[in-house]
């Protein structure tokens, strides 16, 4: 279908009866995609032909830089009317992403309601339940009878919820009721007699990788959230959680490999910020390499004796730091997940301790056949070089389980200390322990 809107679109004149037919059969994510592609002028054009009950959930889909471009270009009305159709967590990442001018008009032209709610969300820091909740959500009175919330549901129809919440008048949660169970009641029976008190809830200020977790634990599409009186405030919705998910996994792999987490993307970031980003972890790693430098100084004696041993130092420094990141990136994930904590760390390291037997008992042999078919049959250079290798493996794999826990204790980001800082740990471990090994057995 977005073949056939790109031909309408390149039309002259553009055949607007046409164009809003076609509209209207397609999916709202697929228009505001296509809208990528179109200048600013067209996204205009094209926008004020969008039947009305599309207009703001094609709006909500579109990328930052048309959102701000058709709030600039569109009139105060027209403005207020898509604020006023967005759901309040919406209108909040709207403003959170908009410079200061465009955030001023947004608010202008926002309802007097509107605007009191979205300044009680702006409160809420933006990873937590408070900052990614919304507002529309149905709620249900415990004097209630089923024929009283039925016609309270006709009358709201602000989300396609099937769990309805049912508060006090004081808006203190107390139970929740499905539309199943109203369905099947009886028209007199109250809700205070259908209603689940056994609530599962979040509040306001819990991390959102803690909502994330809540939603996986028990396979909710909402989640109600309240603040510290336990009144009702908000919801969480299984498409923010998916957004979070992504969010997270984003900025663990940017820690993981030395990068700050950015908030745009790849390509919309400027040369600039992919720079500011970069330089710090890559400044330090390399300072912290002069480690390696020292300790091969160290051992000048032992290289002049034994210059072969140098052969051997790319193969030792990569094969730890591979032990070391395979094992950190899946203690990391662990982490992440909840399916280890701090309490697990001695179980945790034993399990690493035995993997790294195996496998550097695997590695050694291998290494010790390739040494002597390769080296003339020098048994105690492929000797000292396998012991060396199992070692480091060992090493590797306990240090790489070990700071990962450290960091969380620390209320730490665990990726912070995979990747880069465990290889720059690693390496000058390597080495001091080869040369070590080395002078003590061929010297």
């Amino acid at each position: 279908m977005q073949d056939v809107f790109f031909a309408l679109i390149n039309e002259s004149p553009i055949d607007i009866v046409k164009l809003h037919n076609q509209l209207e059969r397609m999916n709202t994510v697929d228009i505001a995609e296509a809208f990528e592609d179109l200048s600013d002028d067209r996204v205009l054009q094209v926008f004020r032909i969008l039947p009305k009950n599309m207009a703001a959930d094609i709006f909500s889909f579109m990328t930052v830089d048309n959102q701000q471009a058709l709030v600039e270009a569109l009139a105060d009305v027209e403005v207020g009317r898509i604020i006023d159709e967005l759901f309040v967590d919406e209108v909040v990442d709207l403003i959170d992403e908009m410079p200061a001018n465009v955030v001023k008009r947004i608010l202008q032209n926002m309802t007097a309601d509107k605007r009191q709610i979205v300044n009680q969300f702006l409160q809420y820091p933006t990873d937590s339940a408070g900052g990614i909740m919304t507002a529309e959500y149905i709620e249900l009175r415990e004097d209630y009878s089923v024929r009283e919330a039925f016609e309270h549901l006709r009358r709201d129809d602000s989300n396609e919820m099937y769990n309805y919440y049912v508060v006090r008048r004081d808006k203190l949660l107390i139970g929740t009721v499905s539309l199943k169970t109203l369905l099947l009641a009886q028209q007199h029976e109250k809700i205070s007699d259908l209603m689940e008190t056994n609530i599962i809830y979040v509040h306001t200020l819990d991390d959102q990788e803690h909502v994330a977790a809540v939603f996986k634990k028990y396979g909710y599409l909402f989640i109600p959230v309240v603040d510290s009186e336990q009144r009702l405030v908000g919801v969480v919705t299984a498409d923010d959680v998916v957004q979070i998910i992504e969010d997270e996994a984003t900025e663990d792999f940017e820690r993981m490999a030395g990068i700050i987490p950015t908030e745009d993307t790849y390509l919309k970031t400027s040369v600039f910020e992919h720079y500011k980003s970069r330089i710090g972890w890559l400044l330090v790693l390399m300072l912290s390499a002069t480690i390696t430098g020292t300790v091969i100084v160290g051992f000048e004696k032992t290289i002049i004796a034994l210059p072969i041993l140098m052969t051997f130092i790319p193969m030792l420094m990569d094969t730890s730091g591979n032990a070391g990141c395979q094992t950190s990136t899946l203690i990391i994930r662990s982490i992440a997940l909840g399916e280890i904590q701090m309490k697990d760390i001695l179980k945790a390291l034993w399990t690493e301790v035995r993997v790294a037997v195996l496998c550097g008992l695997g590695l050694s042999i291998v290494n010790f056949v390739r040494i002597l078919i390769t080296s003339g049959g020098n048994a105690m250079v492929a000797f000292t070089v396998s012991l060396t290798l199992f070692t480091i493996i060992l090493l590797a794999k306990s240090i790489a389980c070990l700071l990962p826990f450290l960091a969380s204790r620390f209320r730490l980001d665990p990726a912070v200390l995979a990747g880069p800082v465990v290889t720059t740990i690693l390496d000058g471990s390597s080495l001091l322990i080869f040369f070590t090994v080395a002078t003590l057995l061929l010297l």
